[in-house]
C-alpha cells in the first residue's frame, strides 16, 4: 500500500535514476525529486552539465551521483542502472525523460536520417531504459518507471509525423511493460507533457514568430508549462502516494488534449 504520513516527503529515501537531466524537464525533475528525499543517479551526454547540476543538489544534502549516459546505447543505460546498484543497493524508481524531436517538416519532405535519429532516442532510447531498470528492480522486489512521451502520443500535430510515432511508442511501450510487470511489484506510467519552455522549445519559439501565442490561444490555460510542472507529475508518479496507478498516461497540458 501507499500510505504516506503526514509531512513526509514523496521520495524519502527511494533511489531514482533520470535521463535527459543536463537540461529542461530532466534537470527540473532532478531538483524536485531531491526536495523530495529522493537519491539520484542523474544522466545524460553532457557531463559539465551533469556535474553542476550534481554539485548544486549536493550543497542542498541531496545524495547524487551522474552517469555520462546516450540512452540509445544498451550498454550506457546499463551502466547508468549499475551506478545506482553499486551505489545505493538498488533502483526503486526511473524517470525516462531523455528524447528529442526537432526537424518539422511535412513527412514526404523528411529523410531517412532525422525519422532514424528521432525514433532511436524517444523509442529505443526508451527501451533500453526499461529493460536494465526492470531487470534491477525485480531483483529487489519492484519500483516504479515513469516514460516521457507527450501530447503528440495522444493526437496528431502537423509536419511531425516521426516525432508524433515516436511518442505513440513510448506510451505503447509503457501499457505493455505495466500489463507485464504489475503482479511482480513493478508499476509503469508516462507523463504527456504539452508545451514545455525547455531550451528547445524556448529556440522553437524564437525561430517562428507567433508561434507560442497560437499555442496559447488552442489551451484553456493559456500558457506554457514550466518544466518543474512536468517533473512534479513524475515525482507523484514515482512516489507510493500513486501506488494504485499502473499503465495510465498523464497529460500534463493545461487542457490541450481536452479540447
Amino acid at each position: 500500500m501507499g500510505t504516506v504520513m503526514a509531512g513526509e516527503r514523496m521520495l524519502d529515501g527511494k533511489v531514482a535514476l533520470i535521463t535527459g537531466a543536463s537540461s529542461g524537464i530532466g534537470a527540473a525533475a532532478a531538483r524536485v525529486f531531491a526536495r523530495e528525499g529522493a537519491r539520484l543517479v542523474l544522466a545524460a551526454r553532457r557531463e559539465l552539465r551533469l556535474k553542476e547540476l550534481a554539485e548544486e543538489l549536493r550543497a542542498q544534502g541531496a545524495e547524487v551521483e551522474y552517469a555520462v549516459t546516450d540512452v540509445t546505447r544498451a550498454g550506457d543505460t546499463a551502466a547508468a542502472v549499475a551506478v545506482a546498484v553499486d551505489r545505493f543497493g538498488r533502483l526503486d524508481c526511473a524517470f525516462n525523460n531523455a528524447g528529442w524531436g526537432v526537424g518539422r517538416s511535412p513527412l514526404h519532405e523528411m529523410g531517412d536520417d532525422l525519422y532514424d535519429q528521432i525514433m532511436d532516442v524517444n523509442v529505443r532510447g526508451t527501451w533500453n531504459c526499461l529493460r536494465d531498470e526492470i531487470a534491477a528492480m525485480l531483483a529487489t522486489g519492484g519500483g516504479t518507471i515513469v516514460n516521457n512521451s507527450s501530447v503528440g502520443g495522444l493526437l496528431a500535430t502537423p509536419v511531425a509525423a516521426p516525432y508524433v510515432a515516436a511518442k505513440h511508442a513510448v506510451i505503447g511501450l509503457t501499457k505493455a511493460a505495466a500489463a507485464e510487470y504489475a503482479a511482480q511489484g513493478i508499476r509503469v506510467n508516462a507523463v504527456a507533457p504539452g508545451t514545455t519552455r525547455t531550451e528547445v522549445v524556448e529556440q522553437w519559439f524564437a525561430a517562428v514568430p507567433g508561434v507560442e501565442e497560437q499555442l496559447h490561444a488552442a489551451t484553456p490555460q493559456p500558457r506554457t508549462a514550466e518544466p518543474a510542472e512536468i517533473a512534479e507529475a513524475a515525482a507523484w508518479l514515482c512516489s507510493p502516494r500513486a501506488s494504485f496507478v499502473t499503465g495510465v498516461t498523464m497529460p500534463v497540458d493545461g487542457g490541450f488534449t481536452m479540447v
